[in-house]
């Protein structure tokens, strides 16, 4: 597993970018928020199917169908495959 975290300060631009550099259309990610109160399940695993300008979309669901904002991520992983 391939992990990127999101300097607390990044601006969304930012954050797009260095989310963009790490992962790409067709990885298998975990992501953990911004706001998660603990714990070590992420908050959504899923298939990058695209970079939209506010989010980065998974599993081809819009923003609102459980893809995530580029500020709201804390750390993203590549899952490896087998």
């Amino acid at each position: 597993m391939t992990e990127l975290t999101v300097p607390p300060d990044a601006s969304e631009d930012r954050a797009a970018e260095l989310v963009r550099d790490h992962v790409t259309v067709g990885d298998v990610v975990q992501i953990w928020g911004r706001e998660r109160t603990g714990g070590d399940d992420p908050e959504l695993t899923g298939e990058v199917t695209g970079f939209e300008p506010a989010y980065l979309e998974l599993d081809g669901r819009s923003l609102t169908e459980g893809s995530v904002r580029y500020d709201e991520i804390e750390t993203v992983s590549r899952v490896e495959e087998a």
